[in-house]
């Protein structure tokens, strides 16, 4: 199936006026999500408990909401509950990973900044989670007639999208986790995916498991990452 195209010549403007909610309303609002946000944990552990899914539908709904360079909308997202189908992204991930931990070929470095999170090799939760959701970046988009279209602000657009996915994710209760084992080709040949497309995220989704654990980090204080001029 091809990307979605606009098949449409958009107006050069419209008529958008949101309904204007008064002040203490909006901060109220604002704070809520910003504390339902700050209980979000990147999980390892998850349940088996079945997933719907209407949820991801929802999710990648939430994501397709994304502004995106020139509105390319260079995005695809790819799910699957097969667990045959996970299984071969485990032992594939598990590959490239055993390369990156224990061949040497990440950077000391940075395996040094990883050590605190406790990550390594073992992605058995691959095989546990329901749900395993790739969003793939659209470097071109193919046309009907072959040709390609470049898309722009690709990395940009795609990253910002990602980011509504996993809010919209866990203001439904869901968890996840940013895997982005590397090198990722093999998903394009477990998913059938273009050349023209390149694996940006792998989205393992669920409950986190009744005995989750995570690490007991600390975000960053607001005078560390607000400056005012």
């Amino acid at each position: 199936m091809l990307p979605y195209m606009p098949s449409i010549t958009y107006p050069l403007s419209m008529r958008y006026q949101p309904q204007r909610i008064a002040i203490d309303e909006g901060l109220k609002r604002g704070h809520d999500f910003h504390q339902l946000m700050e209980g979000r944990r990147s999980v390892r552990m998850f349940s088996d408990t079945p997933v719907p899914e209407e949820v991801i539908e929802t999710a990648v709904l939430t994501a397709n909401t994304s502004p995106s360079g020139a509105h390319q909308q260079p995005w695809t997202f790819v799910a699957t509950n097969d667990p045959e189908v996970k299984h071969r992204i485990r032992v594939a991930a598990e590959i490239e990973e055993r390369q990156n931990y224990e061949g040497g070929r990440l950077p000391l470095a940075w395996r040094e900044a990883l050590a605190h999170i406790g990550t390594n090799s073992d992605k058995s939760y691959l095989d546990v989670v329901p749900w395993i959701v790739v969003a793939f970046a659209q470097k071109s988009t193919p046309l009907a007639d072959g040709t390609l279209v470049k898309n722009y602000y690709v990395s940009e657009s795609v990253g910002i999208a990602c980011g509504l996915f996993i809010a919209s994710l866990h203001t439904m209760g869901l968890a996840t986790l940013t895997h982005t084992p590397n090198p990722m080709g093999f998903l394009n040949d477990i998913f059938e995916r273009p050349v023209t497309e390149r694996p940006y995220i792998l989205f393992p989704i669920g409950y986190p498991a009744d005995n989750c654990e995570v690490p007991d980090l600390v975000r960053k204080p607001l005078d560390q990452i607000l400056i005012r001029k």
